[in-house]
């Protein structure tokens, strides 16, 4: 069972990396280490770590997953496109029985048709999505207040 003051991990899925550079006009201007960095220091208000990875592989944030029974108290995740596609990534989330909660940085329902459905959403325990980067902020505010 996940420890209640272990660390907060925020898993970044595929092409998360670009973000700075990759549609600006949807995803903004600010990159993954501006995104890593307002984790950390909303965290710190909290005396809360964070535990932060990014990868563009499905088997390496479902390996990282794994690694968090037990250590996490709960999960940040914005899974990009596998958040359309992967039942394995959904699968892999419930096994550190932690409390998880979806960000997306657009409003994924007032985009293409395809990213209206989530494999994520049914086991998370909140979705946050169109608040830009501060959609993490708050997704690690509620996981450390809880």
């Amino acid at each position: 069972m996940a420890q209640s003051a272990g660390p907060i991990l925020i898993l970044n899925g595929p092409n998360l990396n670009m973000l700075g550079t990759r549609q600006p006009e949807v995803y903004g201007a600010d990159t993954l280490d501006d995104v890593v960095e307002l984790c950390r220091v909303t965290a710190e208000r909290f005396d809360r770590k964070i535990d932060a990875f990014q990868s563009n592989h499905e088997g390496a944030l479902i390996d990282r997953i794994h690694a968090a029974r037990g250590v996490v108290s709960g999960i940040v995740i914005n899974p990009g496109g596998l958040t359309h596609t992967s039942v394995a990534l959904r699968d892999a989330l419930v096994i550190p029985e932690a409390p998880i909660v979806e960000v997306h940085i657009s409003n994924v329902h007032a985009r293409e048709e395809f990213r209206h459905h989530s494999f994520v959403s049914p086991i998370a325990t909140a979705v946050i999505a169109g608040m830009g980067i501060r959609g993490y902020a708050a997704a690690v505010e509620f996981l450390a207040t809880r």
